[in-house]
């Protein structure tokens, strides 16, 4: 099929006839996913045979909405959101045709959890800067330079890594030519994280929970085969990883007065005693404000099915950021002393992240990550002001200089 020849109604037939084939009242979640994605149904915009039918990206709320109805099962993108939203786009973008058929289908499924291994203790805000090291090597592990084939041997630190403590692969990105500026000397990988040598750490945040990890990488040897872009491709490759990240992130489909904010209008509504003049005014601007960063979303997500993802969802990212740590100070606020009552987060589970959490104690405290995760709100302003409104760079001194030689 071409894009222009899908339909709508050809489309709803496929849906049937999956339903049909596969009903969700008699079909495990497994058998029914993997039936959904080999009938191209997964993600509507991708190749056939890939999960898709190369029909426009508009079309897939259709086959939701038909599915949801049935009430068949879906995967749940909490616990495989970087696969969905960061690892499979670039794979798409950049893989082999053995990679996408390697690694797309169990991705979607949910059967191979993926995690993502840039941030460095030393390049977090300045990812280029990163410092973890690939060297190639031949079959007989003899330094094998730039020639072709053999493996990569891997030596270095990770650090914020959301699922590595349940991720089957990582995509990893490495310096492979440390004599290059830091932005071109930079392979992609994807890594198994079952490898000799992968060792995860836990590191506990705020609410009590270990959601994400340091991954310390010790002589672990990656197969050539396993590379994602040419050598020293990998800041443009990772760069498609990033703006992915950002519109999963900040472009979240959700419902009228879904999300964060939620909680405190169902709370304004049912608990008048709890009601100020004061906290109905800031109330509603920030109703107004979730509103208008929802159609946004669904206004970028629409720009997204023409073509790719662009700095815009940087903008997106920012918006999340802000309204999700305003409105849960103002639920705190509004609850008073029951806005910090909370439950044993540390016995919630670990592979699930969730933005807003069980009650309002979770969702405050949890928010204050949503400024650091997916590009600091510092980064992503630059960003903003110099890829959307065209304002001049800062001066950066160090772009054309060797990694090597920076002042580390």
């Amino acid at each position: 099929m071409t894009a222009a020849a899908v339909t709508a109604d050809q489309l709803l037939a496929r849906v049937r006839g999956l339903l049909a084939a596969h009903p969700p009242a008699t079909t495990g979640t497994g058998a029914f996913l993997r039936a959904r994605f080999d009938a191209g149904l997964a993600w509507v915009h991708y190749p056939e045979g890939l999960g898709g039918l190369g029909a426009p990206r508009s079309l897939q709320a259709v086959v939701d909405a038909e599915l949801e109805a049935a009430g068949a099962p879906d995967n749940d993108p909490r616990r495989i959101g970087i696969g969905l939203g960061m690892a499979a786009p670039t794979i798409l973008a950049y893989g082999t045709e053995e990679q996408k058929r390697r690694f797309l289908r169990p991705l979607w499924t949910g059967e191979e959890v993926w995690c993502q291994l840039f941030s460095e203790p030393g390049a977090g805000s300045d990812l280029a800067a990163l410092g973890t090291r690939a060297v190639r090597v031949a079959d007989d592990g003899a330094d094998d330079g730039a020639g072709d084939g053999g493996e990569w041997v891997v030596d270095g630190q990770k650090v914020w890594t959301s699922s590595a403590h349940t991720a089957r692969w990582a995509i990893l990105i490495a310096r492979t030519d440390p004599a290059l500026p830091k932005h071109q000397g930079i392979t992609y990988f994807l890594c198994d994280m079952t490898a000799p040598g992968v060792e995860v750490r836990p590191l506990r945040q705020i609410t009590g929970e270990a959601e994400f990890n340091e991954v310390f990488l010790t002589g672990v040897r990656i197969p050539d085969a396993h590379r994602l872009g040419e050598v020293g491709q990998g800041w443009a490759v990772a760069r498609t990883t990033l703006m992915n990240e950002r519109v999963s992130i900040g472009g979240m489909r959700i419902p009228r007065e879904g999300g964060m904010i939620a909680p405190v209008a169902a709370a304004w509504r049912e608990r008048p005693e709890l009601r100020t003049h004061d906290l109905h005014g800031r109330l509603l601007e920030l109703w107004v404000e979730a509103e208008v960063a929802r159609l946004t979303g669904e206004r970028l997500r629409q720009q997204l099915a023409q073509g790719q993802p662009g700095p815009e969802g940087s903008g997106m990212k920012l918006t999340f950021a802000r309204l999700n740590q305003e409105i849960s100070g103002l639920e705190v606020e509004l609850l008073g002393e029951e806005g910090l009552l909370y439950e044993d987060w540390t016995l919630r589970r670990p592979e699930i992240v969730d933005f807003t959490g069980r009650d309002a104690g979770y969702r405050y405290l949890r928010a204050k990550g949503n400024s650091i995760e997916g590009g600091t709100s510092e980064i992503l302003l630059n960003i903003v002001a110099e890829r959307v409104l065209g304002l001049p760079a800062e001066p950066r001194d160090d772009k054309d200089l060797a990694w090597k030689d920076l002042a580390r």
